[in-house]
């Protein structure tokens, strides 16, 4: 296992969820006094694993037919497009 790679994928999605709407949902379903934390942990947890499989394999299946200089750029012209759409719509 490449644990460089690992600690890579790990902090940027540690990070890109901090604050995330997933946050916040789970933090509001924690807050009920009547509910298990645990059961909430493990339903959201949950959740983040099958969404990061199905990004897993779409990226899998994106990079047979699309090269890998060419993703980058998708991905960057992404982040920087909903970054400036977010600074538009916040005003």
């Amino acid at each position: 296992m490449d644990y460089k790679l690992l600690l890579t994928v790990f902090v940027a999605v540690f990070i890109a969820e901090l604050g995330d709407k997933t946050q916040l949902a789970t933090m509001l379903f924690a807050a009920d006094r009547e509910v298990s934390k645990l059961t909430i942990f493990v339903g959201a947890s949950l959740a983040l694993v099958v969404a990061s499989a199905i990004g897993v394999l779409a990226g899998g299946l994106v990079s047979q037919y699309v090269a890998e200089r060419y993703l980058h750029y998708i991905a960057g012209i992404g982040f920087v497009g909903i970054g400036i759409w977010t600074l538009v719509t916040a005003g």
